[in-house]
């Protein structure tokens, strides 16, 4: 079973369409869109564990270029 959740991202001036692109071609990212508003991209990922997702698809994302600051909102199922 997979851990899904969105991801908002906050990126420089200028870099948000850059930014979601290279976002949207990391394997665990479903999509990614750029978005008006506090956050400039939001992307929504899916990986096999809570582990996985915050440790290997966040760093993933921070290390992309324009990448100023995240925040991991995992979805909770009730």
């Amino acid at each position: 079973m997979s851990v899904k959740a969105y991801i908002l991202i906050q990126a420089r001036v200028g870099s948000a369409v850059d930014v979601a692109r290279a976002t949207a071609e990391l394997p665990e990212v479903v999509s990614a869109d750029v978005a008006m508003g506090p956050y400039d991209v939001i992307a929504h990922a899916e990986a096999g564990s809570m582990d996985d997702l915050g440790q290997v698809v966040v760093n993933a994302v921070q290390s992309i270029a324009g990448v100023e600051r995240t925040l991991l909102c995992p979805i909770v199922k009730v």
